[in-house]
């Protein structure tokens, strides 16, 4: 087996804890899209060229969710927003440091402003054909998240509204290019950016 990529080594797993300096400019961003979009490796890359470090949001899924999922059975809200704040709790303490970058689903609007809830975030869709996602999920190993679930994430998914902080991109090009084009987009949402690292107030529906 290949030695992993600095961006793996630096992954922030569950049960790990470190002491960082407080930094109100960490960047604090979340690699959203369904599954077999290939978040976990952009965000991955991302860590690397921004020295950040990055959690991958499906090691937070509590036991009782990973077993539904790798029955074929969709989530439920309810299910989800215990697991959303669990994200969200890690996003707020990571404000208070050097930043994060999470590989996050995030599907819904409504996911997203639970997230918003915890902490001022911005997000980065990914996107691609879907027979192309199709290929990705058949071709996985070792992942909780059977093929089965692409269609049902894929009608529940709901793209970045104008008023939310975000960008999307293609999923046309490997992920370190991928990362390099959204680094450069990250420069410029700073530029951006007000002082206040106040949470985005989300929408009520």
């Amino acid at each position: 087996m290949s030695e992993p990529t600095s961006a793996f080594r630096r992954q922030i797993l569950p049960e790990a804890h470190r002491a960082v300096q407080v930094d109100a400019a960490a960047p604090l961003y979340v690699v959203m899209g369904v599954t077999a979009v290939g978040k976990s490796s952009v965000a991955a890359a991302l860590s690397d060229v921004l020295t950040v470090d990055w959690i991958d949001a499906d090691n937070l899924h509590p036991e009782p969710n990973i077993r539904k999922m790798s029955s074929g059975i969709p989530l439920l809200d309810e299910d989800r927003w215990p697991w959303l704040d669990e994200v969200g709790a890690r996003l707020a303490a990571a404000s208070r440091g050097t930043g994060l970058i999470v590989a996050c689903s995030a599907l819904r609007r409504s996911y997203r402003d639970r997230l918003r809830l915890h902490a001022s975030v911005g997000f980065i869709h990914l996107t691609g054909p879907a027979d192309t996602l199709r290929r990705r999920a058949q071709e996985r190993t070792g992942h909780f998240m059977p093929p089965s679930l692409l269609d049902s994430q894929l009608s529940i998914l709901e793209p970045l509204d104008q008023d939310e902080r975000g960008v999307t991109f293609e999923i046309n090009e490997p992920a370190h290019a991928i990362a390099e084009r959204v680094r450069r987009w990250i420069m410029s949402d700073a530029g951006r950016r007000p002082p206040s690292t106040a949470a985005m107030q989300p929408r009520i529906t």
